[in-house]
């Protein structure tokens, strides 16, 4: 069910907000991957930062998808060395 969910906010780029271990958060949704052990994680980058982080599915709880809220992902520009 989490995957589902969070794979329909990164497909139209809405922001979600969940608990992780307690914590409210804020998140522009990535990508969703899993380990060679099977456990799924998200990655996303939190409202207000620059940094993209990883939050593991089995401390995230409370979705809650914002259909109004659309991001843009933002992609590092990197000068070329000439």
């Amino acid at each position: 069910m989490k995957t589902e969910i969070f794979l329909y906010a990164i497909k139209n780029r809405f922001e979600i907000r969940f608990l992780y271990q307690m914590e409210e958060f804020f998140v522009e949704p990535y990508y969703v991957s899993s380990d060679d052990k099977g456990n799924k994680s998200l990655f996303g980058r939190i409202r207000g930062t620059n940094s993209v982080k990883k939050f593991d599915y089995r401390f995230i709880s409370n979705i809650r998808v914002f259909n109004n809220r659309k991001f843009c992902p933002i992609i590092p520009i990197i000068p070329l060395a000439s």
